[in-house]
């Protein structure tokens, strides 16, 4: 398949980069960070994100959504990205989504998928409890009980979970932490009894939250999926996550080059524009292969989840760890290009470099990424 977008992936594309540019640009992240804003996203905005149909883009028709894939949810994660636009979409309308997809029984995706696909409500994963990413490393416990599961433990960077109608828990029902046997999906309201919530702001200004489980009521059929097998609905909704935050790190990357390259054409040193020296000419071109190999990376990642799902999973590594070093390649020459003036808090550079750093780690790094694959092939 020709790793490209089609005409109507182009249309798409075009419309979430005017869209954003017009409704959310760098400033209004700058106002919600300064604001100290209690959301830390734009409700209104929101609201015209479900206007346009980005929160429904992973929805099916027959839940009124738009019925598409991955690459197009990566199109409108791309635009995201140029903007460093903060709203929950990444965990609720498509990690969350593509857990209910994949695990939700009919009861549980009428009650859920046309709610989350209109924006009425946000949903999260909840599944990292360490500073690093290991999602088989999990210790809260799923407890059966009479009617259901009792839950215990905390979360930790558990993205929107401070505004979040509905969190995904990941918990261990059965196993030892590392195995992925006995994972349980457990579908509980914020305002549950026993949930607390903490919000922490990233050094991006973008959200997560603390979340922690004393002795939570979990009913029977909020159990997402089968008791104890939640491990391949779990690695399903990760690897969404995982290839829109690649496709969000690779439209930041493409943002700091494009700006980047313009700076270079406009400073003049020693009485010449510095794109004329021929050393930062070789690293621009260099900067510029690095984001075409991804870009690649990205889309083919975008299409496996799109044919199969089950088996994109070494696509999906791939992705993640180029796109995350593509972009910290992109914010340090963008960086040292622009000279100390791109250390400043007042110029933009600084924010990509932030969001970079936060989305490497995101649902894994690229060494994480790297081990899963040499692990898959046997080393």
């Amino acid at each position: 398949m020709p790793l490209v977008l089609t005409e109507e992936q182009a249309m798409l594309r075009d419309s979430a980069r005017d869209f954003l540019a017009e409704q959310s640009p760098i400033t209004a992240l700058r106002h919600l960070r300064d604001s100290a804003d209690a959301d830390g996203f734009s409700r209104p905005l929101w609201a015209r994100f479900a206007e346009m149909g980005f929160t429904g883009v992973l929805v099916p028709e027959s839940h009124g959504g738009l019925g598409l894939g991955h690459v197009e949810a990566g199109v409108v994660m791309e635009q995201i990205g140029h903007q460093l636009c903060a709203s929950p979409l990444l965990a609720s309308g498509i990690v969350a989504l593509t857990a209910l997809k994949a695990g939700g029984n009919a009861a549980q995706q009428d009650a859920w998928l046309r709610r989350i696909g209109s924006g009425e409500v946000i949903a999260t994963l909840a599944v990292d409890e360490a500073a690093k990413h290991r999602p088989l490393q999990i210790s809260t416990t799923a407890t059966p009980v009479a009617g259901g599961l009792l839950l215990d433990g905390a979360k930790t960077f558990v993205l929107d979970g401070h505004v979040a109608d509905l969190l995904i828990v990941a918990a261990r029902s059965a196993g030892q932490p590392g195995e992925a046997e006995g994972i349980t999906l457990c579908l509980v309201p914020r305002t549950a009894a026993g949930v607390s919530v903490e919000r922490t702001v990233m050094a991006d200004a973008h959200n997560a939250a603390r979340v922690r489980f004393d002795r939570v009521q979990v009913a029977a059929d909020a159990v997402l999926g089968e008791v104890g097998r939640g491990a391949l609905v779990l690695e399903a909704a990760l690897n969404a996550g995982r290839c829109a935050a690649a496709a969000e790190l690779l439209g930041l990357a493409d943002e700091v080059f494009e700006r980047t390259v313009n700076y270079l054409k406009e400073r003049k040193q020693f009485g010449r524009l510095i794109g004329e020296f021929q050393a930062l000419q070789h690293r621009a071109a260099l900067l510029y292969c690095e984001l075409e190999i991804t870009r690649a990376a990205v889309v083919k990642a975008q299409q496996a989840l799109d044919a199969d799902a089950a088996k994109a999973g070494p696509a999906v590594a791939v992705a993640k760890a180029r796109a995350g070093r593509t972009a910290t390649l992109a914010v340090q020459e963008g960086v040292q290009m622009h000279g100390g003036m791109g250390m400043t808090d007042e110029f933009d550079i600084g924010l990509f470099m932030k969001r970079a750093r936060v989305l490497q780690e995101l649902f894994g790094d690229a060494n994480f990424h790297q081990d899963q694959l040499a692990l898959g092939r046997g080393y």
